[in-house]
């Protein structure tokens, strides 16, 4: 592989690893301020319990993303200076808010968080909570921001091949920032609650029956009974503005290759990029025409109407895999939300199926990144700058020897992760007392 496609990889190995876990942090931390403030208003010892163990997982995910993180900034020297170079304008101020925002708040208030529970009062600890809570999402928004404005950029001006900035507001607020903000919020409540709900499901299984692990396994079932819906809401939003502003990647997506009217949505096909048509097609007649233009009848454009397309399969398939563990999700929080309504006890096979699911938002928000990403290609910057251009000169055999390097340190961060939380899983105390602040 040349040097372009390995630069390639390896930031997409760097941030696919960084983003498993601000993809829980995000939403967890609301859930323990949840939980906090059940305690507050019932005094149930169990809602104290449920913040306990789940402020552990909370510390271990948050320690993770953070130094995940560090790594892609160095990249945008090393392997993508032209990016910065060019749009540096943009991105510089837009990261910076990031860190004077964000992560200000996060370092103030996460060591009271973590470790001040005996040693404030019980309002502080709270407001600690959700100040940390305000500040993993402030992260995401300035994150977002950034990451929609190169799909879809507005607010500047290009002054001898450099991006200058003419409106903030623009900048921040393009296009397309606020779908894929609200996307992605949701996103993570989504993976934050089926990791709550595997994890106490695989308690259960082991006959736990802590009151904390009842109160948040209903909370987090309920929570995702409540957000799927929604999230195939703002999904289908978010698909309309992408065929308004990326209309190419709709087309791979839907593997329309000629533009048609009544396109079918196809289930299942393997895209041909050789032949420029689908094999194995499966698919239901006019349905992809209706719902991009909610009408049977209405056109798509196809692949071959474009100059520049990105790959066709991984955009297929993606869009697929992530719809696909979308429905299940919803299928499974609904039928387990129904039988804690009806006061039903949750049968073994069920908490076989929520504790295979831990992780399904991690598989669900990658294939959806990986869709976003990829479909952007052969430019960084939409319109602007192509991927090419912003190349450093580091040669191939470089940065493949630190792609291996990297890849080999996430795959065994990545087990140690997944090790620990089931090992805390294992070690949670049936019966754990309450923190003394809580009972003042």
């Amino acid at each position: 592989m040349d040097a372009l496609m390995l630069a390639r990889i390896q930031f997409a190995a760097n941030i696919s690893f960084h983003i498993l876990f601000p993809t829980i942090t995000i939403a967890l931390c609301w859930i323990l301020l949840y939980f906090k403030i059940q305690h507050h208003r019932t005094h149930e010892d169990g809602w104290i319990q449920a913040y306990q163990f789940w402020v552990k997982v909370f510390a271990l995910t948050f320690a993770l993303g953070v130094v995940s993180g560090i790594t892609m900034s160095f990249q945008f020297g090393t392997n993508w200076p032209g990016f910065m170079e060019t749009v540096g304008n943009v991105a510089g101020p837009l990261l910076a808010y990031e860190v004077l925002t964000a992560f200000f708040l996060e370092a103030t208030f996460l060591g009271i968080m973590l470790f001040g529970s005996r040693r404030v009062p019980p309002w502080f600890h709270t407001l600690s909570t959700a100040l940390v809570a305000a500040g993993t999402t402030m992260s995401a928004f300035w994150i977002i921001a950034l990451n929609s404005w190169m799909h879809t950029p507005a607010g500047f001006e290009m002054i001898d091949g450099v991006a200058h900035v003419t409106s903030w507001w623009e900048v921040v607020f393009n296009p397309s920032m606020p779908y894929r903000l609200t996307h992605m919020l949701i996103a993570s409540g989504l993976t934050a609650c089926f990791l709550v709900a595997g994890i106490s499901a695989y308690r259960l299984l082991r006959n736990d029956q802590t009151k904390g692990l009842q109160k948040a396994v209903r909370t987090a079932v309920y929570g995702a009974a409540l957000l799927i819906p929604i999230q195939i809401f703002v999904g289908d939003l978010h698909g309309l503005n992408t065929l308004e502003h990326q209309p190419v990647k709709i087309a791979a997506m839907e593997g329309v290759w000629e533009t048609e009217r009544g396109a079918p949505l196809l289930l299942f096909a393997v895209p041909n990029e050789q032949t420029q048509q689908n094999d194995f097609a499966i698919g239901v007649p006019k349905l992809a025409s209706f719902i991009l233009t909610h009408d049977f009848n209405g056109e798509v454009q196809g692949l071959n109407s474009f100059e520049n397309a990105p790959p066709v399969a991984p955009l297929f398939f993606g869009f697929r895999i992530m719809v696909g563990v979308g429905v299940l999700m919803l299928l499974v929080s609904w039928y387990t939300a129904f039988l804690f309504l009806k006061g039903r006890a949750l049968p073994k096979v069920l908490l076989k199926v929520l504790v295979g699911m831990s992780f399904s938002g991690w598989v669900a928000t990658l294939a959806g990144w990986y869709v976003t990403e990829i479909g952007r290609q052969p430019w960084l910057v939409y319109g602007v700058l192509q991927t090419k251009d912003a190349v450093g000169p580091v040669p191939a055999a470089a940065i493949g020897g630190s792609l291996a390097m990297y890849l080999s340190l996430y795959a065994i961060l990545l087990v140690a992760f997944i090790y620990t939380l089931f090992y805390l899983a294992r070690q949670a105390a049936p019966t754990k007392p309450a923190y003394r602040e809580v009972l003042a």
